[in-house]
């Protein structure tokens, strides 16, 4: 029992890192609605494919949760056959990002229960998932942390132990996503700027990245997923929405002020509205390249030093500062 983990929710973050953990030696017992994502485990030597998130809970000491929306967890938490109506107890760490609110009451609930819980969002997307190389905020108590640290160790190299409460590992999650998506959307805007001046989007992005612009849209996102016109970063553009949505009301609880946040929100919400939601989040792009007319794309060749003033463009390409 101890060297099987429970595993619900084995979609694109969480197919991943269960993988990781089969790679490992371990034993899963993994559950997920969704068919399509069962099917990388069937027929695979150490797994065992649950019914239910109760049949789950009863042949695992630990249960690890990597779910999409607030309402998921509720449901696989506390609903008619969720881990709570389970005769056993085992411990319930949550890699999702589902807000503090829904995370105190559903910690609060299963810890009233007789179950551990520890709160432990993930950062670093779905590369940082297939390398373990995550970030994982955990907040709960003390000693449970020190007895899973190790675990958590596999689904990524820096572990940061937050504080007591359930909902603080959460509220820094929460603040992480908003300034992503603010780098994103920041980003966007000021690139089809620089592309309808004129300077081709590489070279406008090594100079970013040379500069004090340089933020992880300019060096991930941009470079992966807009400029080959992929669009396939590994996030949904709704679920960022999502979490800046739960920024906003975690702000709004604590009375602080939300300028920014509001702004950018309402740039996520019109990707929404204008059928992006299901796609990729760097599909925001998109918006800003309708909006100028524009396209953020890799071009076959950029300009050659004697083809810019003073050779600015390569120089500017070397420098580090």
């Amino acid at each position: 029992m101890a060297d099987r983990i429970g595993f619900i929710g084995v979609g694109r973050m969480g197919g991943p890192i269960g993988r990781r953990f089969l790679e490992r030696g371990y034993e899963l017992a993994i559950r997920d609605v969704d068919d399509q994502a069962v099917l990388p485990f069937k027929g695979r030597a150490g797994v065992t494919i649950c019914g239910s998130p109760r049949e789950v809970a009863a042949r695992a000491a630990v249960v690890l949760l990597s779910l999409p929306l607030p309402a998921t967890l509720d449901d696989v938490a506390l609903g008619a056959d969720g881990l709570a109506a389970a005769a056993e107890r085992p411990v319930v760490i949550d890699l999702s990002t589902v807000g503090v609110r829904t995370t105190r009451r559903v910690a609060g609930a299963l810890g009233a229960a007789g179950f551990g819980y520890l709160d432990a969002p993930v950062s670093g997307g779905v590369s940082g998932a297939v390398q373990g190389t995550l970030a994982v905020m955990v907040s709960g108590d003390p000693e449970l942390f020190a007895a899973w640290k190790a675990l958590l160790s596999v689904v990524g190299k820096n572990v940061f132990y937050v504080g007591a409460a359930p909902g603080q590992a959460q509220a820094m999650k929460l603040a992480n996503n908003m300034l992503s998506a603010t780098a994103l959307v920041a980003t966007a805007e000021a690139m089809v700027v620089a592309t309808k001046a004129g300077i081709p989007p590489p070279v406008a992005l090594d100079i970013l990245n040379a500069s004090s612009g340089r933020n992880s849209a300019t060096q991930e996102k941009f470079p992966r997923s807009v400029l080959t016109g992929t669009f396939d970063f590994g996030f949904l553009l709704k679920l960022m929405l999502k979490d800046v949505k739960l920024f906003e009301e975690l702000a709004e609880e604590l009375a602080v002020p939300t300028i920014v946040a509001e702004s950018v929100a309402n740039v996520w919400r019109i990707g929404v509205t204008l059928g992006l939601g299901s796609q990729d989040l760097t599909a925001i792009a998109q918006l800003y390249e309708r909006w100028a007319g524009v396209e953020i794309r890799a071009t076959d060749s950029r300009p050659m030093p004697e083809d810019t003033p003073g050779g600015r463009a390569e120089s500017c390409t070397k420098s580090s500062r």
